[in-house]
């Protein structure tokens, strides 16, 4: 069955997009609703999935926090700060390698990995000083 792009899942790209901030689904929510306010909870969740399913944003999962959706969906880490929750891409190469090592060594057959970096932002060590 073909998925259907309707105006409701570019709004919720488009919110995405223009967040830049690995967004949870509630501040993608609440983006769309500022502009669109008849526009549901559950529209806008469905969308982040169908969107994330169908490879045009990369759902993120973050340890002890809610998931976060990305626009930049090729291979990268990320990078969470433990003081405000500020998420950005890691600036490290992605390594594919460790499929490979890990498959080797478990046998499993790896289809990706994902890598979350956590520590203070600039910003929230100045705050603790």
């Amino acid at each position: 069955m073909e998925k259907r792009n309707t105006v409701q899942k570019q709004l919720v790209l488009q919110a995405v997009r223009e967040l830049q901030c690995h967004p949870t689904a509630e501040e993608v929510y609440q983006r769309v609703a500022a502009r669109h306010p008849s526009i549901s909870k559950a529209t806008v969740y469905r969308n982040l999935n169908s969107l994330a399913e169908d490879g045009l944003v990369r759902r993120v999962a973050m340890p002890d926090a809610a998931d976060r959706f990305d626009f930049t969906v090729g291979p990268h880490y990320h990078i969470k700060c433990a003081g405000c929750g500020r998420v950005i891409d890691a600036p490290a190469a992605y390594m594919p390698r460790l499929d490979a090592e890990t498959e080797k060594e478990t046998g499993f057959r790896i289809s990706r990995h994902d890598l979350v970096f956590e520590g203070l932002c600039p910003a929230c060590r100045e705050k603790r000083a």
